[in-house]
């Protein structure tokens, strides 16, 4: 299945050449209209050279079904060699771009399932956890998850076509993911400078909309630049500028779904100084652009 490039806005997101290297034969989005789940099924050439992958938001799944190949993938640092084995799930870790090769028979197929961010994120909060050291989990559902197989190879052909099917299996998945497979971060900062990480994120909440330095934060919380940065980091697992960023891309998205103003009135409520820089950084942290996000 080839992109029609003239509703390009309306295909799932895959940021590289997809005719290249898979034949899509299945998509949730166009088959049943989900939008809480996407879900694809993919046939694979059998050689790939130098396949760039970009980084998602979300949580990516990719099981594969058939076929036999040699991969090799390099995430900046030395390459890694893996093999492709059918019924043994992979997770990508999200806003990590990879570029892959590898070398197979014709009978490669898979089937790939996104979870969007927004759901893990609010499932996160219910569980009142930090986010978890996605590396970890990815190396853990590696180790093998015989649900976690399955339930991606339901997916493949749904019970039911309706959305509410697509968000309590993405509920599902993601709350298995993160009590199974998340690991709590080692080293945590005692109490003390617990509480001012959380003074710290309050203080972002609430001027969102205003240029805020380091020095302005680290002030705030009554600790040194540098030794705020290291405690903010060991609780959250992101930098100050990284988490108010996307702390401003999900204010973004709140307004893109629930107002009708423009993108030239919404970037400087979420602390973007033009509609450019709000569009470069929901795309590098969403995968999308605002306009398709907003359309669907």
């Amino acid at each position: 299945m080839v992109f029609d490039s003239a509703r390009f806005d309306l295909q799932p997101f895959t940021g590289f050449e997809t005719e290249r290297f898979v034949r899509r034969t299945f998509c949730s989005w166009e088959h049943l209209g989900w939008r809480s789940l996407l879900v694809q099924r993919f046939e694979h050439v059998p050689v790939a050279e130098e396949m760039a992958l970009p980084g998602t938001a979300d949580l990516h799944l990719v099981l594969p079904t058939s076929g036999r190949a040699d991969l090799e993938t390099r995430d900046g640092g030395r390459p890694v060699r893996d093999r492709w084995r059918p019924g043994r799930v992979q997770l990508d870790v999200p806003h990590r771009p990879t570029v892959r090769s590898y070398r197979g028979d014709a009978d490669m197929r898979s089937v790939q399932v996104h979870i969007p961010r927004d759901t893990v994120d609010s499932t996160l909060a219910q569980l009142g956890g930090d986010v978890p050291d996605f590396e970890a989990m990815a190396a853990s559902v590696a180790a093998g998850d015989p649900l976690l197989a399955e339930a991606v190879r339901a997916l493949a052909t749904p019970a039911a076509p309706e959305d509410l099917y697509a968000e309590t299996a993405a509920a599902f998945l993601t709350m298995h993911l993160l009590t199974h497979h998340g690991r709590h971060r080692p080293d945590r900062p005692p109490a003390r400078e617990d509480a001012r990480v959380r003074e710290a994120v309050a203080y972002l909440r609430e001027r969102l909309a205003e240029p805020i330095t380091l020095a302005d934060i680290a002030g705030e919380v009554h600790l040194s630049v540098y030794h705020f940065v290291r405690v903010f980091r060991q609780a959250t697992g992101r930098t100050p500028h990284r988490f108010l960023t996307e702390l401003r891309v999900a204010e973004a998205k709140r307004l893109l779904r629930e107002t009708a103003l423009p993108l030239e009135r919404i970037a400087p409520r979420c602390g973007f100084a033009s509609p450019g820089a709000l569009s470069a950084a929901f795309a590098r942290h969403t995968g999308t652009r605002p306009s398709t996000y907003r359309n669907s």
